[in-house]
């Protein structure tokens, strides 16, 4: 009998032509109208959402404040407490945010910012578009279906921004300047290329968060061409990393 032939299964080569999925990425790549390159973190719905609730609470705590004081003028202060319940209503977040760069109190307490989707500052139009459309964003209860744009979008955007083109992003603010240990400014014994004065720079830099017997360490691999004892090359190098940066 016959040895039964085995059935060949062939595997599809892996190739560059099977698709690949998109790496995630939190990162929002603009190029603004000077043709400079941006990238911005837009922020996702939970901080978008404290945000909102400080802003809430705020406008609450001022009405309720205000609605005391104007009780006591009878109808007349009643009528002025519904006009500045209209006001804070729908002009609160337009003014703060074309007036503070893009910030309520609730975003700026939170990081974040509203810019247009080029990252230009937010303007009067912008702002009033998306937040004449809270009220579609509200429906059918309790914003479910700015939380549901929200979540499906890859800027986390909800209907009124998309309406506008605008953009929630976390404000990123400037690097801390790192303190460099107290030193006499002094010159290198010889020209230092750039990458030398980087590496002069980057050791003063990270010097207070190494060991002392690391920074032993390093500061003795170029004590001779210093010219120093190697138990002063360290001091020497924080000294010459003064005199690259001058006078601060």
């Amino acid at each position: 009998m016959p040895p039964t032939a085995l059935p060949s299964y062939s595997r599809a080569p892996l190739s560059s032509e099977q698709p690949s999925a998109a790496p995630l990425d939190t990162r929002f790549h603009v190029e603004t109208p000077e043709a400079i390159d941006l990238v911005l973190r837009p922020a996702g719905l939970v901080p978008r959402a404290l945000a909102f609730s400080i802003d809430l609470a705020i406008r609450g705590a001022a009405l309720g404040v205000t609605y005391l004081v104007l009780g006591l003028l009878g109808q007349f202060g009643m009528g002025l407490a519904t006009i500045l319940l209209f006001l804070v209503t729908w002009w609160y977040m337009v003014l703060f945010e074309v007036l503070n760069q893009g910030r309520s109190p609730g975003k700026q307490m939170l990081g974040l910012r509203v810019v247009h989707d080029d990252g230009t500052p937010i303007g009067w139009a912008a702002s009033l578009t998306r937040n004449l459309l809270r009220f579609v964003d509200i429906l059918p209860f309790g914003y479910t279906l700015g939380i549901l744009s929200c979540l499906n979008h890859s800027a986390f955007k909800r209907l009124g921004d998309m309406a506008a083109g605008t953009l929630v992003v976390y404000r990123d603010t400037p690097p801390a300047r790192p303190n460099l240990p107290q030193a006499e400014a002094a010159r290198a014994p010889f020209a230092l290329n750039l990458a030398e004065q980087r590496a002069m720079l980057g050791f003063a830099e990270r010097a207070e968060g190494l060991s002392s017997a690391r920074r032993a360490e390093l500061a003795a691999i170029i004590a001779e061409p210093l010219q120093v004892p190697a138990e002063l090359a360290e001091r020497r190098i924080h000294g010459i990393a003064h005199g690259l940066l001058g006078p601060t």
